[in-house]
């Protein structure tokens, strides 16, 4: 029977995404070509604007001491006043009034020039009061007339330069759509339409719609809302977010329909994303804290995100320090070990094997050989069991301590592995027979964080073979507690345990 446009289309993957591009997913000015996929993700404006406070602050603290140097040059308790005075002006009342006039966001970094006299308003405000303050704590003859006059014209040339090659980088980011959250609505009802409406009213969001999607076919819901033909169903999003960025998923459906909102839950959590429920048309209200807004439309949120914004920031420095360090300690230790494996029995030092890595991509991690090389399993399509006559006699040793793990390392410093996270599982491994995936329900929860080197479960004692569902449940159960409650000072507590954890073999071979 030949397929119409009311009949649901059963897209996946690239075919998805070449549908997407063509006329018969969705009009040519909402379109997301197949070429516009990126690894790279949404850039948080708190992180933009924390460091370009900090960024600007010591540029102005560094002018500040070079005019003091060049005009002053006095080698006394003066010098202190002078150097007290451009760290307050520097490290507090700049980024202070500078945030009151909202001058750190996106918006206001991308056109630095035509936000200039918003700048020199700001800049002389915080002047004026630190000639009041010169003023009303007698330090008036302290100070240099010359050299505070020198520094609030060049403190604000040096503030105008900044925020020029800034805005070079803030551009690049905005053609590549790095500035805006790319939200993809779930449901095709009114709710959604005057939703969509209300969002491309709004000014200055940082939110772009990529696509709408329905768990109804045609028959039940408009093909199209609001200028957006509908992509698919809530299945097929899930699977178009493994292919396509997508930051943020918007629940555009009323409240009254609770065991749909569970069930579109059930299958969207899974995913590395941002959950809102819109309450945009929703009669019922409630005090304004319990809303989360993008704008001024209020939301409820249904799930964040882990390791979003600093946490993120803070793992991935964690992650790079730790590893460096680890590296030059642990290179004699695998020195050895690369050649123990390779006097043993021929064949490569290293074994490389495809995993699911973050948001299920595919990643190819690095092991020390520990099979012969002609009974190697590169999908692990069967387990490791005791005495495998597949393991060397060096692989035996190096299994068991996860020795052979430690080329790992340097999946982390390219950003693909964590130190800690949950353990990446290669793409045919199977438990009773069954994939993974297939096993337990919402086991690809795991993968919304990066995957690690060691993790809570393996340190709980959940390492080694994985052949029946209570012991992929467990280690599901451990990996989803580490996710909703990481912190630097737990990753710390995970690798002292992971020495310790070694040292227990009997599930390790």
């Amino acid at each position: 029977m030949r397929k119409d446009e009311h009949t649901p289309r059963k897209l996946a993957g690239s075919d998805l995404l070449e549908a997407i591009a063509r006329d018969d997913a969705m009009p040519a000015e909402n379109a997301c070509a197949p070429e516009d996929i990126s690894e790279e993700s949404w850039i948080s404006p708190s992180i933009i604007g924390a460091a370009m406070r900090a960024l600007e602050g010591l540029v102005v603290a560094v002018i500040g001491a070079l005019v003091w140097i060049a005009y002053v040059q006095e080698l006394s308790p003066v010098a202190a006043l002078y150097l007290c005075g451009a760290l307050a002006v520097s490290a507090i009342a700049v980024p202070g009034v500078f945030s009151l006039g909202k001058l750190y966001s996106a918006h206001a970094l991308l056109r630095p020039f035509e936000n200039g006299p918003r700048l020199l308003l700001g800049w002389t405000v915080v002047f004026a009061a630190l000639t009041v303050l010169v003023f009303f704590s007698k330090l008036g003859t302290s100070y240099s007339r010359v050299w505070l006059g020198s520094w609030y014209v060049f403190g604000f040339a040096g503030i105008l330069l900044v925020r020029g090659l800034v805005s070079k980088l803030v551009r690049r980011w905005n053609k590549d759509n790095r500035l805006n959250r790319q939200a993809v609505i779930v449901g095709s009802g009114p709710e959604a339409a005057k939703l969509i409406e209300a969002i491309n009213a709004t000014r200055n969001i940082d939110v772009s719609i990529v696509g709408l999607f329905d768990d109804r076919d045609d028959t039940r819901s408009p093909a199209a809302v609001a200028g957006y033909r509908k992509l698919g169903n809530v299945d097929q999003l899930v699977e178009f977010a493994r292919w396509k960025r997508v930051d943020l998923l918007i629940l555009a459906l009323p409240l009254s329909a609770d065991s749909r909102l569970a069930e579109i839950t059930r299958k969207l959590w899974i995913l590395p994303v941002d959950i809102r429920l819109s309450a945009y048309t929703q009669k019922l209200r409630f005090r304004p804290r319990a809303y989360s807004y993008i704008g001024n439309i209020p939301f409820f949120d249904v799930f964040d995100r882990p390791l979003s914004d600093w946490d993120w920031v803070l793992k991935s420095l964690e992650d790079k320090v730790i590893t460096t360090a680890a590296l030059v300690l642990l290179a004699p230790l695998m020195a050895l070990i690369a050649l123990a494996v390779k006097l043993d029995s021929r064949g490569p030092v290293l074994f490389k094997q495809k995993r699911y890595g973050f948001n299920n991509e595919l990643i190819e991690v690095y092991k020390f050989r520990s099979m012969f090389e002609d009974q190697t399993d590169h999908e692990a399509s069967k387990l490791v069991t005791r005495d495998d006559p597949r393991v060397t006699r060096v692989g035996r040793w190096i299994r068991a301590t996860s020795m052979d793990e430690l080329p790992q390392l340097f999946n982390v410093l390219k950003g693909e592995l964590s130190l800690v996270g949950p353990r990446p599982h290669a793409t045919q491994a199977k438990a009773e027979n069954k994939l993974y995936g297939d096993v337990v329900e919402g086991y690809f929860a795991r993968h919304r964080v990066k995957p690690g080197i060691t993790g809570w479960a393996q340190v709980n004692g959940w390492r080694g073979e994985t052949d029946t569902k209570l012991k992929i449940l467990r280690r599901l159960e451990h990996d989803l507690y580490y996710i909703e409650n990481w912190s630097v000072i737990f990753d710390l507590y995970i690798l002292a345990r992971t020495p310790i954890a070694l040292f227990k073999t009997e599930q390790a071979y």
